[in-house]
């Protein structure tokens, strides 16, 4: 699918999806590909996906009925289907210049799953144990270490970087402005862009 100008992001390019990327955003989609691929075999496929959401539910000991379960499994089942969708491939899995190509359009494309601020709140409600619309730095770098397997000391320097009103605290806004930056933006020093660790 192809966007007019009139339709993405401020400061999103529509990307070609058979180039091989060298810029920012792309760096760091390369690092998500390795952080997803499970078991390693240079492919993304459904079971990377399921995969990833069942840490969420084991990091933070959810039942599969709860709400907040329900919420990250579903979620992750439709972003595989609109990678799917967005890379236009016959098969079922995706090799990481398709992973690419299909993640730059899904994160601009909201015509059906907002797929950067959807994963933002769902994400965020499952840390959000109180739901008081913040969560601590402690609880932030649990999530990138034991959900995306980033290590403590870059955990912590991510926590610090997100919080940019300095309080302490990573609020609701503070978690979805950053998924915006490491989707979206290309500067490479937005606080965002080392949500999952250094690129």
């Amino acid at each position: 699918m192809i966007l007019s100008n009139a339709q993405l992001p401020s400061g999103a390019t529509e990307p070609k999806a058979t180039a091989t990327h060298t810029d920012v955003i792309s760096n760091k989609l390369d690092h998500t590909f390795t952080s997803m691929d499970a078991n390693q075999n240079g492919y993304l496929e459904r079971a990377d996906y399921e995969s990833h959401a069942n840490r969420y539910l084991q990091a933070y000991k959810l039942d599969r009925n709860d709400r907040r379960a329900r919420a990250i499994i579903a979620f992750y089942q439709l972003y595989w289907l609109e990678l799917l969708r967005h890379a236009g491939v016959d098969g079922d899995r995706l090799t990481k210049d398709q992973f690419i190509a299909a993640q730059r359009l899904a994160g601009i494309d909201t015509s059906r799953l907002n797929m950067v601020e959807g994963s933002s709140h769902a994400v965020f409600d499952c840390i959000d144990d109180d739901g008081d619309n913040e969560i601590s730095k402690a609880e932030f770098e649990r999530l990138l270490r034991d959900v995306w397997k980033v290590t403590a000391p870059e955990a912590r320097e991510t926590s610090a970087r997100l919080d940019t009103d300095g309080d302490g605290a990573i609020s609701r806004q503070e978690f979805i402005r950053s998924q915006r930056e490491y989707f979206l933006s290309s500067d490479a020093d937005a606080p965002g862009s080392l949500f999952f660790g250094p690129i």
